[in-house]
């Protein structure tokens, strides 16, 4: 790769931009993308500083912009190329152009295009985004004999939930924990995501994996059951685990929904079977644990009453706490994973967005006396 050389002037105006501060990376503001210079023909590539926001089934454009001597190149003889950095030495193609012909690859087909805001635009829109998308993306450009490179991070607006299945506590390796997360509407949560939920206040008394292979925990308030109470508050890590011997919990991360969660109102309450059915009669399916964890955090659902979810667990979202629901905190409460054939509980329920709204009826206030559980603790390590 041929490393421009450039001047004292120009390298200043590009310490000046990378050192900007974070504002420009803040939701809703316009990214402004630097184009840098020089007198050697070669290709120069500058990606926005910072990170691009969106959510699930957004639209994103991820920003790069290119500068080339037009008098010693066609500029159908440039090559425009996006991949995803999964890690150091593993990328996944994305998009390819070259004068007129594109390509795109994998899930990406039918969801990217250039977005071609006059010469030497490269930038990408990705439209319907998934939680896979989630990640880094480099933009190469490349003539005849030179390229350069630029990197753009994209970053969901979501939530993180902690995750351990029927089995227990530290029973999923790094694969199960992966495939545990996927079942309940999210992904393995990467540690960026972890530490923002750490600096939100989140303090989570055992361990899970991280979508690096790595394993760590938030605490916010240091105690001796969880790691000693004179140690540091912080995301602590065990570091990089063996991803098939060693068993831990998962941490998960979920966007948005397209759809709605709501608590199911009925005239008793139900077996986890029962609630089943009784979600499929309303036209919706038993909420998964993601799909509860964002409509509280996103939807800000609050309902003082336990439901089954399709895990087999019971839970209830609270928004605005009070003493008679679980406690001082906000937060999804978790009452674990009760008997299915002869514990009775409500069910929250999942529709999709393009199925309309749920059945007049179906929802109501919480009915004296209901169910008031008990306050979502962490379990100590």
């Amino acid at each position: 790769m041929t490393q421009p050389v450039f001047h004292a002037a120009t390298l200043l105006l590009l310490i000046a931009v990378l050192s900007s501060p974070p504002a420009l990376s803040e939701r809703g503001r316009k990214k402004v993308v630097h184009v840098s210079e020089d007198e050697s023909g070669a290709v120069v590539v500058q990606t926005a500083p910072g990170k691009v926001v969106t959510h699930r089934g957004g639209t994103i454009i991820l920003p790069c912009r290119y500068h080339y001597d037009v008098s010693a190149h066609d500029p159908a003889e440039i090559r425009l190329k996006w991949t995803k950095v999964m890690d150091p030495m593993s990328f996944v193609d994305v998009f390819v152009a070259m004068g007129k012909e594109c390509r795109a690859f994998g899930s990406y087909r039918g969801r990217t295009a250039l977005q071609e805001d006059g010469a030497g635009d490269a930038s990408l829109i990705i439209r319907n985004i998934t939680l896979q998308d989630y990640g880094r993306y480099e933009c190469e450009v490349t003539n005849e004999l030179e390229d350069d490179t630029g990197m753009v991070k994209l970053d969901l607006e979501g939530v993180i939930f902690p995750y351990h299945p029927r089995l227990g506590r530290y029973t999923l390796n790094y694969h199960e924990a992966q495939e545990a997360c996927l079942a309940q509407d999210g992904i393995l949560a990467s540690y960026d995501q972890l530490h923002k939920a750490w600096l939100e206040g989140m303090d989570w008394c055992n361990a899970g994996w991280l979508e690096d292979g790595s394993v760590q925990y938030p605490i916010s308030r240091p105690r001796d059951e969880c790691g000693r109470k004179d140690t540091p508050v912080g995301v602590r890590t065990y570091g990089y685990r063996h991803k098939d011997d060693e068993r831990y919990d998962a941490f998960c991360f979920t966007s948005n929904l397209n759809g709605k969660v709501y608590f199911l109102k009925t005239y008793r309450k139900l077996s986890y079977s029962e609630a089943l059915q009784a979600c499929k009669k309303n036209g919706a399916k038993v909420a998964k644990v993601g799909q509860l964890y964002a409509a509280w955090k996103i939807q800000l659902l609050d309902r003082c009453e336990a439901g089954w979810v399709e895990d087999g667990s019971v839970r209830y979202p609270i928004v605005n706490p009070r003493a008679r629901c679980g406690g001082q905190e906000p937060g999804v409460r978790n009452l674990g994973f009760p008997d299915k054939k002869y514990k009775l509980f409500g069910v929250y329920c999942y529709r999709k967005g393009s199925e309309g709204s749920p059945r007049k009826g179906s929802e109501g206030s919480p009915r004296k006396g209901s169910e008031e559980p008990g306050k979502w603790r962490p379990v100590q390590v």
